[in-house]
């Protein structure tokens, strides 16, 4: 399978200050990243556009643009690496085709065994009834 490798001018970050714990720190530092993808207007193929925009994700807008959120580091740059991996991760997910089922019919083995397994089971429920001599 062949990776899709991004281009730099079809992602946009933006920095932020994170939430959560930190102390001065998170109070000062526009550490964490928002990078911003527009799938529809990427260089993708098409089949994968359509699978990244098929995906039930929250992080995706209505106009198919992706946001993904990146604050689990202190620097920065790390933090820019960590979402162009995870948007990389999203693409390497899109870009697997899923296999066709073929349905098939069950052997003859199979439906014996799940109809003797009924019949035992009946026997066994009609055995719970009432008993003739009392």
């Amino acid at each position: 399978m062949p990776r899709y490798l991004l281009l730099e001018t079809e992602v946009e970050f933006s920095a932020m200050r994170a939430q959560g714990a930190g102390g001065q720190n998170v109070n000062k530092v526009s550490s964490a990243v928002q990078l911003r993808f527009d799938v529809m207007a990427s260089s993708l193929p098409e089949g994968i556009k359509q699978r990244l925009l098929a995906r039930a994700d929250s992080r995706l807008s209505r106009e198919g643009v992706l946001v993904i959120k990146a604050q689990q580091h202190r620097s920065q740059p790390l933090n820019r690496a960590d979402a162009l991996a995870r948007l990389q991760a999203l693409i390497d997910e899109a870009a697997h085709v899923p296999k066709q089922r073929h349905a098939t019919r069950p052997t003859l083995g199979s439906r014996k065994r799940r109809l003797e397994g009924k019949a035992k089971r009946g026997v066994v429920k009609a055995l719970r009834g009432k008993v003739a001599g009392e």
